[in-house]
């Protein structure tokens, strides 16, 4: 497998995570340990497990966990409705952030899809 750092996903991954870090800096103090820190989590958790499957160097553990990253995406997708319907974020911000998770869920799934074809071909 490749460096993880390479991969574009990955890239983006990180990208949607550094955003995040910047769009909750303003959330309320009170949710330091609720939503800021999940969301926080989860987006940086799509980056980890990327990572982590890259090292394991097996394609079955690979997918394994692209698909936990899959689920850190759509997590956090959750917690972006959230802070925007508590009006934590702007709609602006969350129009952004989200459309960068979906490009992440849809890049994640093709990411999945190749390393599948790739063994059983």
């Amino acid at each position: 497998m490749v460096d993880f750092k390479d991969l574009k996903v990955w890239q983006k991954a990180h990208q949607l995570t550094l955003r995040t870090y910047r769009a909750t800096s303003g959330f309320p103090k009170d949710e330091l340990y609720g939503l800021t820190s999940q969301h926080r989590r989860a987006t940086a958790s799509v980056g980890a497990n990327i990572a982590e499957g890259c090292g394991r160097r097996s394609d079955a553990e690979m997918c394994r966990f692209l698909q936990i990253a899959r689920g850190s995406a759509s997590e956090a997708e959750y917690h972006l409705l959230l802070a925007r319907d508590l009006r934590l974020l702007s709609e602006e911000d969350f129009r952004t952030l989200t459309g960068q998770a979906d490009e992440l869920q849809r890049m994640l799934t093709a990411l999945m899809q190749k390393v599948r074809s790739s063994k059983s071909g």
